[in-house]
Order: C-alpha cells, then structure tokens, then sequence
C-alpha cells in the first residue's frame, strides 16, 4: 500500500459508492426472483420472502452528520432465512483505538489529520435448505489523508458440501479475476484461505474463497475495476448453486448440522472478522454491522 498525502478524490468516491449501490440493486432483484421462482419442494407453498429497507445514520461525537446506508433485510422466506444487503458511506475522524490498529497492522500514521471516509457493500445469507450453501460477500473503498485502499471479496460456507459446488464458484470467481493477471487468483485464494480460517476451532467456517485487503498499487481506475469484478463475479458464482439446491429435501438431521455449522459462523463474525471490529469501533449502526449473523445456530 502506497503511504503518502493523497487529494480528497471527491470524483473517485463517488464512482465508488455509486458502484456499491449499483451491484446491491442487482443482487436484491436477483435474490427477489430466486424468491418468487421457487415453486416445488420445501417451503414453496410459504409467502415470497421480501427485503425489508431500513435507512442508517451514523453520528459523530460532536453531533455532526458522519454519514449512514441502507440495510436490506429478508426474513423468513421460501429460500433465505435470512439475507442482508447493507451499503455505506460513513466519513469523519477516526477514535483513538482505530488509529491504533491502523499503525499497527497498515503502518499508517494518521498524525494530527485522522480524517476518514468508507463506503461499501456487505452481504451475508443464511438459507432455509441446509442443502443450499450460505455465503457472505463485501467490497468497499477506504480513505485518509494518508493513504487509499479497496478491500472485500467472498466466500462459500456450504453446511453440507457438494464438490461440484464449490468448483463452479472457485472457477467463476478465476474467470472474472482473469483479466487482472495470471497470478491474482491464487493469490487471493491464499488469503481467503488464511483469513476466514477460525484458529481457536483449527478449521476454515468454508470452503474458501477470494479476499484481498490494502488493495492500493497506485492505479486507482485499475484497482477500482479489480474491486468492481469481484462483485461481478457474485451473482453468477452463487446464484446457480442456489437453483440446483433449493428444492431438494432435507430432514432433522441435516437441519441440524446447519445450525451447527451456523455457530463457527457467528464465533468468527464476533472474534476475528475485521469490518465487524472497526463498524463497531467507529460508531455505526450496531443492527447494520451484526446483520451477518445467523437467526438460529446452535452449540454442543
């Protein structure tokens, strides 16, 4: 990552958040026809689950305006058990304690100007079936004074795991990452393999993914278009999976491997994942930063 005095970009933060609300229209109509097209097999005869808008704001210390998002929210429908799409933009002074984490893991002094602003898009979904995987996905754009950077990806998180599954979504994510060099997917297959692993349970919550953090090598139109395919890659990635899924049976036992399952979910959410950590760091709406975690999980 690139550390030095970098202009407002006033221009490129808009391209940004305009980005992230473009793909979360695209994946809210999609999840909305995987909704109405489901029409045999468990829960078809249950009501067309719809998303719930629900408006944030965040305020500063002083009172003043820092920003806010939208929250997306299906509950209890024929294929989601619960889905959440959030979009941000949030800006302001960084505390004391996010600083800190900044220096420590970016090497990013912020000195006297610790001014902030992120946007992004978030996704997490807990699926009815236990045969159809969950999966989570966010990219977002950071700024200060100091330094520019993208970040996100996604990963699957299959209770049950089909091989066929998980191929179909590594090969899609590849197939989109492809015109940005040789070499990115694997490296950003690395990562998401180190960072969704769950040390304390010895295990990944999935079967991986693509991730990447402190995306800035200068070209800011080129890493904004890396982080713009791996948004494009979501929705062609999963979706399919989804309609090969939804409709199969499943019993008791199975529903219970996915609440179980449900839990390392929800222990790295709360542990290890960085966005949960600085959302609630920086003052943003808790509802919004805890929307990833499941409606039911269980433990032994």
């Amino acid at each position: 990552m690139n550390v030095s005095y970098v202009p407002d970009m006033e221009a490129e933060k808009e391209k940004a958040s305009t980005w992230f609300r473009e793909l979360r229209d695209q994946i809210v109509a999609a999840f909305e026809s995987l909704e109405k097209t489901h029409s045999k097999g468990p829960l078809a005869d249950k009501p067309v689950g719809t998303f719930e808008i629900t408006h944030t704001k965040r305020d500063a210390p002083d009172g003043e305006d820092a920003g806010g998002g939208m929250m997306s929210v299906m509950r209890g429908g024929r294929v989601f058990e619960k889905v959440g799409v959030n979009i941000s933009t949030v800006y302001g002074q960084l505390g004391a304690r996010a600083q800190a984490a900044m220096a420590g893991r970016r090497g990013l002094d912020l000195g006297d100007d610790p001014r902030f602003w992120a946007s992004g898009i978030s996704l997490v979904a807990h699926m009815q079936n236990p045969h159809a995987p969950a999966v989570h996905m966010n990219t977002r754009m950071f700024w200060t004074p100091k330094a520019w950077w993208f970040g996100g990806g996604s990963d699957l998180n299959p209770c049950i795991e089909y091989e066929n599954d998980t191929a179909h979504f590594h090969a899609t994510q590849k197939q989109h990452l492809q015109a940005h060099g040789d070499d990115l997917y694997p490296r950003l297959k690395a990562w998401a393999d180190d960072y969704f692993f769950i040390p304390h349970r010895g295990r990944a919550r999935g079967v991986g993914g693509i991730f990447m953090d402190d995306r800035c090598t200068g070209d800011w139109s080129a890493d904004f278009a890396l982080t713009q395919d791996i948004g494009r890659a979501f929705l062609p990635a999963y979706v399919p999976l989804v309609e090969r899924r939804r409709s199969l049976a499943f019993d008791e036992a199975e529903r219970d491997v996915q609440l179980r399952h449900r839990g390392l979910y929800a222990e790295y959410n709360l542990l290890y994942d960085r966005g949960t950590k600085f959302g609630l760091e920086t003052g943003h709406n808790p509802d919004a930063v805890l929307m990833s975690l499941p409606p039911l999980a269980k433990w032994v």
